[in-house]
This record gives structure tokens, C-alpha cells and sequence, in this order.
């Protein structure tokens, strides 16, 4: 591994730790109305499961596990993003923020799915 990409790693994990705690902050703007309760809950899991299936991809038993890791943690950055629409299509007042936070898992998850798509590519599988 290059210095250039274990610098990405590092980056991309530091990113990735970072959108969760905006979530988890962001959450609790929202915990104030009751409807939001249940998309709260599964906003958390879902934003919070991309961050830890990559960090739980550094401990796989192989290449092909390894890569299973990052489509988990792309099938929760789709998720998450389903999550955030639902609060931007419903609340006005939590639209902002909710924009910003789907700009960040899109850019995210694009970076898992060409980061999957060369893994594949490279393996053969």
C-alpha cells in the first residue's frame, strides 16, 4: 500500500466518523417531535453501519470478505440517504441540514461504490 492511499484510508475513516456524529447531532434536533422517533432510529443504525463496515473491513479474512464489508456498508449509505429524504420532504425546518447531510453520504457512498467496482475489477469476482 502507498503512503497516498493509506493518507486516503485514514482520511476517508476520519470522514466517515465525522458524518456520524453529525447524524447522531443532527438526531437530536429531531427527537423533539414524535413522529420522527422510529426515522431517528433507523437513521442512527443505518448512518453509523457505513463508518463501522469499513473500519470492519480491515480485520476480513479475505479479499472476497473484504469487499462484502463495502457493499454492506454502501447498502447502508443507500439507506441512510432514503432516511434523510423522508425528513427533508416532511419537516421544512430540518431541510437544510438534512440536504447537507445527504450531500455527504452521496459523495460517501460514491466513493465505496468505485472503490467496490475497482476491487472487483482487480479480483475477478
Amino acid at each position: 500500500m502507498t503512503t497516498q492511499n493509506k493518507k486516503f484510508k485514514e482520511e476517508f475513516i476520519k470522514r466517515l466518523v465525522k458524518f456520524s456524529l453529525q447524524v447522531l447531532n443532527f438526531c437530536e434536533d429531531l427527537k423533539n417531535k414524535k413522529v420522527f422517533w422510529s426515522i431517528i432510529d433507523q437513521l442512527i443504525r443505518s448512518a453509523t453501519s457505513v463508518g463501522a463496515n469499513i473500519v470492519e473491513a480491515k480485520s476480513s479474512s479475505s479479499k472476497r470478505d473484504y469487499i462484502h464489508y463495502f457493499e454492506i456498508a454502501l447498502k447502508s449509505a443507500n439507506e441512510t440517504k432514503y432516511w434523510l429524504i423522508l425528513v427533508i420532504e416532511s419537516k421544512p425546518e430540518f431541510k437544510e441540514n438534512a440536504e447537507l447531510l445527504l450531500k455527504e453520504i452521496t459523495e460517501i457512498s460514491n466513493i465505496i461504490a468505485s472503490g467496490i467496482i475497482t476491487m472487483k475489477g482487480k479480483n475477478k469476482i
